[in-house]
C-alpha cells in the first residue's frame, strides 16, 4: 500500500471505519473545541507525515468521534508557511481526510480585522481570499490538475450553511475578504493600508494554502475566522501571538455554538 493508504489504514484500526461527515481544522487559541468531540484522539506524532503544529496555542492530534450526533474529524493544530517554508505542509493531513472519505470542510483561523464593524471577539464568514503571501501549495505538482478553478472555493452551500447556523443561534457572521500573509511578523500599517485598498476585510498567516489544497483534492471547504485584534493602525492595541491566544476564546465560544448548530441541521 501507499503510505496514504498505510495512514488511512491505521487511523480507521484506531477510530473505525465510518467516513466523517466533516473535517474541521483549528486555528490559533481554539484547539479546545476538539475536547468536544467524544471520540478518539491520535496524536499528529503517530500520524507519519502529519505536521508537527509547533505554534503554541495550537493542540497537534487528530480526534475523530462524534459531535451533535455527527461523526466528524478534528485536525486540532495545523502547520503554517512561515514554519518550514512549504506552503504544501498541511497536504498530508487533507490527503488523509480525503482518503478517510470526508467530502466536507471547515477552517477556522484567528485573524486581525480591518473593518471597524468587525471587532475583536467577532467571527467572519470568508467569502473569498487574496494570497498576499506570494506563494502556493502547488507549486511542483507534475499533473495538470494543479490548475485549480477558484472560482466559489469558498463553497457557497457551506457558507449557505454556516449563515443559517449562526442566525439560528444568534450569532453574527458577516461576510469578508480574508488577506494571507505569510507571517511570522505581523503586518506593518502601510501593508494594512495596502490591504484594505485590494479589498480585504481581515488578515491572517493561515487556510489559503489549505483552501487551495482542499479544492485540489476535491474536498468543498468554507472558512470562519475569530477575530482577534484590530490590524496594525487601526487600534491603539498591542498586536502579539499572546494577545491572540488570550482573545481568540471570546470567539471560539460563538463558534462553537455555530458548528454545533450546523451540525444539527445538517
Amino acid at each position: 500500500m501507499s503510505r496514504n493508504a498505510d495512514l488511512a489504514a491505521l487511523v480507521r484500526d484506531r477510530a473505525g471505519a465510518e467516513p466523517p461527515e466533516l473535517g474541521l481544522i483549528l486555528g490559533s487559541g481554539l484547539g479546545h473545541l476538539a475536547g468536544a468531540v467524544e471520540g478518539v484522539a491520535i496524536p499528529y506524532a503517530d500520524l507519519p507525515g502529519l505536521p508537527h503544529a509547533g505554534v503554541s496555542g495550537h493542540n497537534p492530534q487528530l480526534v475523530i468521534g462524534q459531535l451533535e450526533g455527527r461523526r466528524v474529524a478534528v485536525f486540532g493544530g495545523r502547520a503554517h508557511y512561515y514554519e518550514s517554508g512549504r506552503a504544501d505542509a498541511m497536504r498530508p493531513a487533507l490527503e488523509l481526510l480525503r482518503d478517510l472519505g470526508c467530502e466536507r470542510l471547515i477552517l477556522t483561523n484567528a485573524a486581525g480585522s480591518l473593518r471597524p464593524d468587525i471587532r475583536p471577539g467577532g467571527l467572519m464568514l470568508l467569502s473569498d481570499h487574496i494570497s498576499f503571501a506570494g506563494t502556493n501549495p502547488l507549486i511542483g505538482e507534475a499533473s495538470d490538475a494543479r490548475f485549480v478553478p477558484m472560482t466559489d472555493a469558498h463553497d457557497p452551500d457551506l457558507r449557505t450553511a454556516l449563515k443559517s447556523a449562526a442566525a439560528a443561534e444568534g450569532v453574527a457572521l458577516p461576510e469578508g475578504v480574508y488577506c494571507w500573509f505569510s507571517g511570522p511578523s505581523f503586518e506593518t500599517p502601510a501593508e494594512i493600508r495596502a490591504a484594505c485598498i485590494l479589498g480585504a476585510d481581515a488578515v491572517g498567516m493561515s487556510t489559503v494554502p489549505e483552501v487551495i489544497l482542499a479544492r485540489f483534492l476535491g474536498l468543498r471547504c468554507a472558512a470562519v475566522s475569530v477575530i482577534t485584534n484590530m490590524g496594525a493602525g487601526l487600534s491603539a492595541e498591542a498586536i502579539s501571538h499572546e494577545h491572540t491566544k488570550a482573545m481568540a476564546p471570546l470567539g471560539a465560544a460563538k463558534l462553537e455554538r455555530v458548528l454545533r448548530r450546523l451540525l444539527r441541521q445538517s
